[in-house]
């Protein structure tokens, strides 16, 4: 009879501990901002003296890298998702995918910082860390270029333009929906330049039975 394969035990506390690290971390990016978490900081929050992080992160980069694959790892995840939620209609996609990411972006000023912002002096993501982005900026391209848009400089104005909506959803109306409200508008205004079909217009007799209620 085979017995039960011998657990690593040292591996799994060395892997919890990890993982109160990051909680830690981004708990404390959370109250003070992304950019001014300190190892000590961390280290307080978790009950270890500082010196002790090193043998679990080299540097303060070090753990921003592990946040940073992590913020992308689950994005990513996300975003899966959503894709089996994507409406068939070229413009309704767009509107989709780009609310999508508005929505998680919004949710999280730490996290959007640290994804989609030079926020860190210094900080740059290891490429295992930057592959999820990678592979999602990858995927979003062969997305747009489903609903039409192949453009690579479309491309880059379709993200540019979810980017500073979030940016000034943030900075001017943090909590509300000033310029969420404003997405879909903005998506259509881009559609029309890049050429995307309309949504289908309602008819006449819906438009009159909504306007008589």
């Amino acid at each position: 009879m085979v017995g039960n394969p011998t657990r690593n035990r040292i591996a799994e506390r060395r892997a919890a501990t990890r993982r109160e690290i990051l909680d830690a971390a981004w708990a404390r990016a959370r109250e003070v901002g992304i950019a001014s978490i300190t190892l000590r900081d961390i280290a307080r929050a978790v009950g270890m003296q500082p010196p002790s992080l090193y043998s679990h992160f080299d540097s303060k980069n070090a753990v921003y890298d592990a946040m940073y694959g992590e913020a992308w790892a689950d994005f990513e995840e996300h975003a899966t998702r959503e894709l089996d939620r994507l409406p068939e209609h070229p413009r309704a996609a767009l509107r989709h995918l780009a609310r999508d990411f508005f929505d998680y972006a919004v949710a999280d000023l730490a996290r959007h910082q640290l994804m989609n912002q030079r926020t860190i002096p210094g900080f740059e993501p290891t490429p295992a860390s930057y592959a999820p982005a990678v592979r999602v900026l990858d995927r979003c391209v062969v997305l747009l270029a489903a609903q039409g848009v192949t453009d690579r400089a479309d491309v880059d104005i379709y993200i540019a333009l979810i980017s500073g909506l979030i940016d000034q959803q943030l900075a001017n109306d943090p909590g509300g929906d000033r310029y969420a409200r404003l997405l879909d508008r903005a998506i259509d205004m881009f559609a029309d330049a890049a050429g995307v079909p309309p949504l289908p217009e309602r008819s006449p007799a819906r438009r009159t039975a909504l306007t008589r209620k």
